[in-house]
């Protein structure tokens, strides 16, 4: 999950907590928005811990290179 896709879910979640009066037989839409929030929440956190690893800033991660030289040792 990207960090729009988060943010969009916490927006959601509290469009439906705080601004929808309706009721729903079975389904408390109050609680629908506080998950749609908390999940919302978890997907930022996790997208900005890892967001080097995804690309991030720079344009992607980047990797470095070892090289193994195989030849003796002077005087050997």
């Amino acid at each position: 999950m990207g960090i729009g896709v988060s943010l969009i879910l916490i927006a959601v979640g509290a469009i439906l907590t705080w601004a929808v009066n309706a009721t729903v037989s079975g389904l408390d839409i109050n609680t629908v928005g506080v998950i749609l929030m908390i999940v919302g929440a978890i997907g930022l956190v996790l997208s900005l811990m890892f967001w080097s690893s995804w690309g991030g800033v720079g344009g992607g991660a980047r990797r470095r290179t070892t090289v193994v030289d195989d030849a003796p040792p002077p005087g050997y």
